[in-house]
């Protein structure tokens, strides 16, 4: 588990005004460093290169950059109103999250700046003729890192934005944080089975003092304020949890009663006013469902997205099947509970039978997913597809209007509630 320190560097390094900023600093440098080499370079060999056309490549460089960037912004702009619009607008923090993107785009800031602080410093005579050559050199260097940039953008502006590609996107955010999380399902600490029954009555609740959505917890802080005072931690909330000042995220067991231990607590917990894809899986599942239930809608009505999802929801459902080897609790203080397999099935396919009960293929290719993961892992997936089966049945039941359509959906519903458990 990371800390809440590296989380929030991570997250740094995902925006995209720090590769920007990175690279405009290492232009700067990489500009200046030329009259450094100068003691390097014989001068007849200045001469005979043509290192005083750099000034005139420095112009190329600073005015085409400057247009390419403003555009290549305005492009990315309208890929984010596109998936917004078509896909869901939760799914935009993956798209300004794309390191393609940042990564051209800072190149092209970049190679701008290189090119205006090589001018100023040709201007003031920062450079003799050995400076000179030495800057003409990587201006050259620059342009073929322009030309590599600008080909893979070529292929990769063609895709950005669009449905499938955002939904790609959704499915592997998704799938990393249901890995990450079935590999610890307990976030490291003790298995919390059954938070109204397993926290001791005379543990004392330390509440929210933010208003928001659980973002992050940082779990070996927890484990050491439990440790510090010789007490236990059974926390309430997961990531992904929306949270108020009633709400409870921890009971302290053997933990002192004082304002300083429950802001160190509350410290622990990062607490933003959007969800984020990081730690909570449900959030990767619920944006999945989304894009479908858009799909779905009479102003779209595109049933083949929606086919699509159900088939990545299976996929990612499977995941939670995976077996993974035994590992020791890294935060034995600190008893976390665990996440509900009927809360994915929820999460995923409640929203799609609701908004596709009425369109039969939609609802023929639901039950057959559902088939698939009755046959999965035993009872517990049995259970929970065998629920949502009988749901999405009657919710077809009672909107569709031809009988053979309602026989097909039907007789699927009743294969899947006769199946023997694998």
């Amino acid at each position: 588990m990371t800390s809440r320190l590296h989380w929030l560097l991570l997250h740094l390094t995902r925006k995209l005004w720090f590769r920007a900023s990175l690279f405009s600093v290492i232009a700067v440098g990489t500009a200046l460093a030329g009259a450094l080499a100068s003691p390097y370079i014989p001068a007849e060999l200045a001469a005979q290169l043509g290192a005083n056309a750099v000034g005139n490549i420095l112009d190329i460089l600073g005015s085409s950059m400057l247009a390419v960037t403003i555009f290549s912004l305005s492009t990315m702009v309208s890929a984010y109103a596109s998936a917004t619009s078509s896909a869901t607008p939760r799914a935009i923090q993956l798209l300004l999250a794309d390191t393609t993107s940042q990564n051209t785009l800072a190149i092209f800031i970049g190679s701008f700046v290189f090119s205006l602080a090589g001018l100023i410093a040709l201007s003031t005579g920062y450079y003799g003729e050995q400076g000179r050559l030495a800057l003409f050199v990587v201006s050259l260097a620059v342009t073929v890192v322009i030309v590599v940039a600008l080909l893979r953008w070529i292929d990769h502006v063609s895709r950005l934005g669009r449905v499938g590609d955002t939904t790609d996107r959704v499915e592997e955010a998704a799938s990393a944080a249901m890995r990450s999380r079935r590999e610890l399902p307990h976030l490291g600490g003790q298995p919390l089975r059954d938070p109204g029954q397993d926290i001791p009555g005379d543990a004392r609740t330390i509440r929210s003092r933010c208003i928001g959505y659980v973002q992050h917890i940082d779990m070996g802080a927890l484990q050491e304020l439990a440790g510090s005072h010789h007490g236990q931690l059974f926390l309430c909330v997961l990531p992904g949890a929306f949270v108020d000042h009633s709400r409870a995220l921890a009971h302290g067991l053997g933990m002192p009663a004082n304002d300083k231990v429950d802001a160190s607590v509350c410290k622990a917990f990062t607490i933003q006013d959007t969800r984020s894809f990081d730690q909570d899986p449900r959030f990767g599942a619920s944006v999945l469902s989304e894009i479908a239930s858009r799909a779905l809608s009479p102003a779209i009505n595109d049933p083949g997205t929606a086919i699509d999802v159900i088939g990545r929801a299976v996929r990612l459902l499977s995941i939670w099947s995976e077996p993974v080897e035994p590992r020791a609790v890294d935060y034995p203080l600190v008893h976390v509970p665990g996440i509900a397999l009927i809360d994915l099935f929820d999460d995923l396919f409640t929203p799609i039978a609701r908004d596709g009960a009425a369109v039969v293929e939609v609802g023929i290719r639901l039950q057959k997913g559902l088939r698939a993961l009755v046959h999965l892992d035993g009872p517990r997936y049995a259970h929970a597809a065998r629920h949502h089966s009988r749901l999405a049945c009657e919710r077809a039941m009672a909107v569709l209007r031809i009988e053979h359509d309602k026989a097909l959906i039907r007789a699927l519903a009743e294969e899947i509630a006769g199946s023997p458990v694998a």
